[in-house]
């Protein structure tokens, strides 16, 4: 009798508990879809605000490191060293919106090292070394034609920070027309752009007039931030002068402004493809030209803590 009386207890509490927990369930539908409503409200006057003229500033960023050190793990082919990683990224913009005109202004600058100290071996290099190093700069000023065409003219630079600075260094400078789809979309055409071109190496890189291409969106969707920007240069004087660059940051933001961020780039290049292989490789071949090479595809990648404000 006392083992069913307990039966009978246990089924009634699982029951209510079961019974308790769908209708906290059935309460929870309501009020996510009024969540729902009210963020989709908060999105609108967002995009209004962001409508407004005036300046807009901001910028997120990754960070991304690690440290290691193993003494006598034999497993490994270097049993006794310490390594590590270091490495950040930046994205910033300032932004400026009128009735009549719009001035554009971002920078992007990715910086890696990485080090490996063989404790074994006296004369290895045990510090840190550079292993990405990126820096793009952009201005872009527009007289409206209409609320989504402008005549625009626009300055981009792009080279190294960390070594070969300005060797080689690319500067465009051109003219065209800007098409502003959306407020957060940009694509800049600009048949008209000499693309200048600074090195030690001259019989390599050469500056030339081309077209510029450029389309650029960046976005915030509550917690995540990200920003696409491809740039190509199209060269009118040959095709092993041209070259582009994709470049992607990602953040989601987990707590206050620290989150997780992700950034990626590819880029095609032929002079400096040439120019690796003629004077930086490990076994430089004086002999290699244009058609001899293979344009192969430049690529770089950051995965770490993000922060943004």
């Amino acid at each position: 009798m006392k083992k069913t009386i307990t039966a009978i207890a246990v089924f009634a509490m699982t029951f209510l508990h079961a019974q308790t927990a769908d209708e906290i369930k059935a309460e929870m539908g309501p009020k996510k879809d009024s969540i729902a409503a009210i963020q989709g409200r908060v999105d609108a006057l967002q995009a209004q605000l962001d409508a407004l003229p005036g300046w807009k500033i901001g910028a997120f960023g990754t960070i991304g490191g690690s440290l290691s050190g193993f003494n006598n793990w034999f497993a490994q082919g270097i049993p006794n060293n310490n390594s590590g990683t270091i490495g950040f990224t930046v994205n910033a913009f300032a932004n400026q919106q009128e009735e009549k005109f719009f001035w554009r202004n971002a920078v992007n600058v990715n910086l890696n090292w990485v080090k490996l100290d063989d404790k074994d071996d006296a004369t290895d290099d045990d510090g840190f070394r550079e292993s990405t190093d990126v820096f793009n700069i952009s201005s872009l000023y527009g007289r409206k034609l209409t609320d989504k065409f402008a005549i625009s003219g626009m300055g981009e630079y792009r080279t190294t920070l960390l070594s070969n600075f300005n060797d080689p260094g690319y500067l465009d400078l051109g003219v065209g027309a800007t098409w502003t789809p959306v407020a957060d979309l940009v694509v800049v055409i600009h048949p008209l752009n000499y693309n200048f071109v600074f090195s030690d190496a001259d019989a390599i890189f050469d500056s030339s007039l081309g077209a510029k291409i450029v389309a650029d969106y960046t976005k915030k969707i509550g917690a995540v931030s990200f920003k696409t920007n491809f740039s190509t240069f199209q060269s009118y004087k040959s095709g092993d002068l041209s070259n582009w660059t994709w470049t992607n940051s990602f953040a989601y933001t987990l707590w206050k402004m620290i989150g997780v961020g992700f950034d990626f780039g590819l880029r095609s290049n032929k002079q400096e493809t040439l120019n690796y292989l003629v004077n930086n490789a490990p076994t430089p071949d004086p002999t290699a030209t244009f058609d001899s090479i293979d344009n192969e595809l430049q690529t770089y990648w950051t995965l770490g803590l993000s922060y943004s404000f």
